[in-house]
């Protein structure tokens, strides 16, 4: 994929509109706010991610094969 091709195409597409309605859509797309999804979880979602950080960075893993034998 030339994705210089595939913006070139998007622009052409575009310019031969006259639909409010996609070019509100692409503007809204092109403005909108990145949001860090840390930000959008629950407090009980980021102890339970921190929790798992933790548990790894302490060793207690489990091998893919003990997970597939003994939890499925």
């Amino acid at each position: 994929m030339d994705i210089q091709l595939e913006k070139q195409e998007i622009i052409e597409r575009l310019l031969q509109t006259n639909d409010e309605s996609i070019i509100a859509s692409i503007k809204s797309l092109l403005t909108k706010e990145k949001k860090d999804f840390w930000e959008e979880l629950t407090e009980e979602e980021k102890a339970g991610i921190e929790e798992g950080i933790e548990d790894f960075k302490n060793g207690n893993t489990t091998s893919w094969d003990d997970f597939i034998v003994n939890y499925l």
